[in-house]
């Protein structure tokens, strides 16, 4: 499963409304490049507004990072919600890149009500520790 946070919600003049995400076609390039279509839920809070439709999209300002289309969301989405992508696909992790300079996200076991890290997020620091130049 992939859980994103809602960094931002907006509607468009033409009716379209969208819910840009913290992660996108860095974390799972799948749609952009083969099409795959995905199912996405809310999570973490109560589902009492009616629905509307959203496109789902990535923080990467590219025309094709598209992670949901049409997802049917409560209308009230708004910045700081959860949205998780139950089957994300076997290949998203190793198909994860840094691409624009995102970190890729980090990786968990969850059993029995109990996480546990695998993989932490990528940081600038990780970044940073592999410039050689000045």
């Amino acid at each position: 499963m992939a859980l994103y946070r809602v960094l931002a919600v907006k509607h468009g003049a033409d009716g379209r409304a969208f819910a840009a995400v913290d992660g996108g076609m860095s974390d799972n390039p799948r749609p952009a490049l083969y099409g795959s279509t995905y199912h996405v839920r809310p999570v973490g809070r109560p589902a009492t507004a009616p629905t509307a439709r959203f496109d789902v999209v990535g923080r990467h300002c590219e025309a094709g990072d598209v992670l949901v289309r049409d997802a049917e969301l409560p209308a009230d989405l708004r910045p700081g919600d959860l949205l998780a992508v139950p089957a994300a696909g076997a290949y998203q992790v190793s198909m994860a890149s840094a691409y624009n300079l995102v970190g890729r996200p980090a990786v968990a076991a969850v059993r029995d009500g109990r996480i546990r890290l695998l993989i932490r997020r990528e940081t600038v620091e990780d970044f940073r520790a592999r410039e050689v130049g000045r």
